[in-house]
């Protein structure tokens, strides 16, 4: 629903900040971030993209990324507020020069650069790294640990290896849209499946490392075509190109799912081109 005009400015703020956290999974809702959207509010960019949050979410995944990478030092806030106001700064020109000159989406484009770039300040610097969690066992695989591993999936997309994460995330989904849900539960659980099927480490699969950029490129895709081929060809694709990453030695992010994204958008725009000039004119 778009944001009332006459709603309090607290409310409107509050408002565009979920709908930061939303965006994340390509949605509008606010029931499903704070700086960038700050930055973008005083920047004068469109009211219209601040409210439904596109000027959130990349500022919310960089701030998630740098908590998850580095203990607690003043250094942190001072990197989360830094990266969130370059993220806004990166996406309103890619925004304007896309609706004027037919550029690509940017999706999350913005925080993989700049994430790319802190990670490889935070080791260049040799700066403290958070300590990693010990990770469990690699359990026995059935159905619980399946179904376990396609929530963590979900989880994922904002760091989260906790099914009930996941769960809440679906559940969220499904408030917004019953078929993005869906597509979202395929896309995780292709993740899944492709990792075992290859051999790819176990404990990544049942971790959900596989799933998050499937998921994400099934819902972005669904979102614009009916037909359920694209939203599969996409999820086949970010999992395809995800290995790929680790052979260049760069963390993935969110990238396998933006690429895909790309691909698949350049390629429809070139066959209904094609179709276009082949089609006889009276």
């Amino acid at each position: 629903m778009p944001p009332l005009p006459t709603s309090h400015p607290a409310r409107q703020s509050l408002r565009a900040l979920l709908c930061g956290f939303a965006q994340i999974f390509l949605q509008q809702s606010p029931g499903c971030g704070l700086t960038s959207m700050l930055i973008a509010q005083h920047r004068g960019y469109p009211p219209a993209d601040i409210a439904i949050g596109l000027y959130g979410y990349n500022g919310i995944l960089l701030g998630l990324l740098l908590s998850l990478k580095l203990p607690w030092t003043p250094l942190l806030p001072v990197l989360i507020i830094t990266s969130a106001t370059l993220s806004s700064l990166l996406l309103a020109p890619w925004m304007r020069r896309m609706r004027k000159h037919g550029w690509l989406p940017a999706f999350t484009f913005p925080f993989v650069l700049l994430g790319w770039l802190l990670l490889a300040l935070v080791t260049q610097l040799q700066l403290p790294l958070a300590t990693p969690t010990s990770a469990p066992g690699t359990p026995e695989l059935n159905l619980l640990q399946l179904m376990l591993a396609v929530l963590r999936g979900l989880g994922q997309v904002i760091f989260l290896d906790s099914p009930l994460a996941g769960l809440c995330l679906l559940i969220g989904l499904r408030l917004a849209d019953g078929r993005t849900a869906l597509w979202a539960l395929l896309g995780s659980s292709g993740g899944f499946a492709l990792a075992i099927f290859h051999g790819w480490p176990s404990d990544g699969a049942l971790a959900g490392l596989y799933g998050y950029n499937a998921t994400l490129a099934a819902i972005a895709l669904a979102q614009v075509h009916r037909s359920p081929l694209i939203p599969a060809l996409g999820i086949l694709l970010a999992l395809l190109l995800q290995p790929g990453f680790n052979a260049l030695g760069l963390p993935a992010l969110t990238m396998p799912f933006i690429l895909a994204c790309w691909l698949i958008r350049a390629g429809t725009q070139s066959w209904q081109k094609a179709v276009k000039d082949s089609t006889p004119r009276v």
